[in-house]
């Protein structure tokens, strides 16, 4: 059995959905040394997201992120959170929604996503910063 986990951060997205697979099979080559195992993907951020989906049209993606915000709005007259900008709180809520952390399946040295799969980076923030994000590989 093999472990690896590498903890890196990601170049600053604006709000929106964007994929980040290609990022995560960079920072952890070790990808292809496993020919049975699982990936561990945790993002360590309140107010963005991970989440797997659609990997080819970007309508899909900035569909994602219009849906979103009719789901959870900016400037809700309930939300008592209010001491930072309009966006924080509606991240928190989007954040617990869609999930900070994804398990996917690595099979004979590659990610065992489905064709038209891909991992995204949920930016529930209006300016973008960077995003830290730690994977953990099990496998052999």
């Amino acid at each position: 059995m093999q472990l690896f986990q590498k903890t890196f951060r990601l170049k600053s997205y604006k709000r929106g959905f964007h994929l980040i697979t290609k990022e995560i099979k960079v920072e952890l080559p070790e990808i292809a040394q496993v020919k049975a195992g699982l990936l561990h993907i945790f993002l360590h951020h309140t107010t963005a997201s991970l989440t797997i989906n659609e990997n080819t049209d970007p309508t899909v993606r900035e569909d994602f992120e219009s849906h979103i915000n009719v789901i959870v709005p900016e400037n809700a007259a309930y939300y008592k959170h209010q001491n930072e900008e309009p966006d924080n709180m509606p991240g928190h809520i989007k954040s617990s929604l869609i999930g900070a952390s994804l398990s996917v399946p690595v099979t004979n040295g590659k990610l065992n996503l489905g064709t038209w799969q891909g991992v995204y980076l949920c930016e529930h923030r209006n300016r973008a910063m960077t995003r830290k994000i730690t994977l953990t590989l099990i496998g052999q």
